[in-house]
C-alpha cells in the first residue's frame, strides 16, 4: 500500500506540472503584443521618479531672475520694507502734530468772546475750497493755490495763532514760524514732500507769485466771511475785521468776492 500510494502520487504530480507549464505558456502568448513582450515594471511605491519643472514661456522672466518691474511692484526687498516703515512712521508723526491745527482756535475770535470759534484747520479748509471753486485765471496754477491754502498757517500747530494784538514784531513772528516749519518738515522725514510744504509756505510768505497773492486774498476773504457769519449768528459787532482788510486785496478775484460779502452785510 505504501509503494502504490507513492507511485500514484508521483504520477499525479507530473500531470499537474505539465498542466501548469501549458497554462504559463498560454499566458505568455496572450501577453505578447505585436511580438514585443511586456516587461513587468517595479512597484510605484518602491520607485521615486524625480519631477522636472518645465521651463517658463519665453515671454516671462525666469523665477530665479525677477525683472526690475516685478521687484518694484512686490516691494519684497528689505530696503523697500524699511523705507515704507520709516515713511509711515514719519507721516503719522507729522499728522499727529497737525492735529493741533484742529484744536487751536483762531485767536481773533477768542479775544472777541465769539462762542465756539473756528479752528485754524477750519480756516484753512475753507480757503482750500475757495481755491478749488475759483474761476479759471490764465497763468494761475489752481493746484498750487489749493496746496498753499492748506499749508500757509501750518506752523501755527507749534507757535499758535499770533495776532497783531499780541505785540509780537513781524520779523519775530516770521522767525518763530520758520523755525516751527523746519521742525515739522524734519518730522516728516525730509524728502520731496517736506520740500514742497516748505516751498509753498515760503512762497506764500514772500507774496511774490500770482498764486500767493490770490491765497493772501483768500485769507482775508475767509476772515470777513466768517465775521459776517458770527455777526448774523451771535449778534456781534465785528466791524474792525472789515475795516482792517479794506483796500488791501491784491487781485481782481479778491476784490470781487470782498465786495460781494460787503454788499450782503449792508443788506442785513
Amino acid at each position: 500500500m505504501k509503494d502504490s500510494g507513492a507511485s500514484g502520487g508521483k504520477e499525479s504530480n507530473v500531470g499537474t506540472w505539465e498542466q501548469q507549464n501549458r497554462v504559463r505558456a498560454q499566458k505568455r502568448e496572450r501577453m505578447n503584443i505585436r511580438g514585443t513582450s511586456l516587461v513587468r515594471l517595479p512597484s510605484i511605491a518602491s520607485t521615486v521618479i524625480p519631477f522636472k519643472r518645465p521651463p517658463p514661456p519665453s515671454f516671462l522672466p525666469m523665477a530665479s531672475e525677477p525683472s526690475s518691474s516685478s521687484r518694484n511692484i512686490t516691494g519684497n526687498s528689505e530696503s523697500s520694507g524699511n523705507t515704507c516703515n520709516s515713511s509711515a512712521s514719519s507721516a503719522i508723526d507729522f499728522l499727529t502734530l497737525c492735529h493741533r491745527l484742529k484744536t487751536t482756535k483762531r485767536a481773533g475770535w477768542v479775544k472777541r468772546d465769539v462762542e465756539n470759534p473756528e479752528s485754524v484747520a477750519d480756516h484753512m479748509y475753507r480757503m482750500g475750497l475757495m481755491a478749488l471753486i475759483a474761476p479759471e485765471i490764465p497763468g494761475v496754477d489752481r493746484n498750487k493755490c489749493i496746496k498753499m491754502a492748506i499749508v500757509h498757517d501750518i506752523a501755527e500747530a507749534i507757535v499758535g495763532d499770533i495776532t497783531p494784538d499780541d505785540g509780537v514784531p513781524k520779523l519775530e513772528k516770521s522767525r518763530r514760524e520758520q523755525e516751527a516749519l523746519n521742525h515739522m518738515c524734519d518730522l516728516l522725514g525730509g524728502g520731496s514732500r517736506a520740500n514742497e510744504v516748505s516751498q509753498l509756505w515760503m512762497e506764500y510768505e514772500e507774496n511774490g507769485s500770482t498764486e500767493a497773492k490770490i491765497v493772501k486774498d483768500f485769507d482775508k476773504i475767509e476772515m470777513i466771511l466768517q465775521a459776517l457769519e458770527y455777526e448774523n449768528g451771535q449778534e456781534k459787532d465785528l466791524d474792525e475785521f472789515f475795516q482792517s482788510t479794506a483796500g488791501k486785496f491784491q487781485t481782481e478775484l479778491g476784490k470781487a468776492w470782498a465786495a460781494e460779502i460787503a454788499s450782503r452785510r449792508k443788506r442785513q
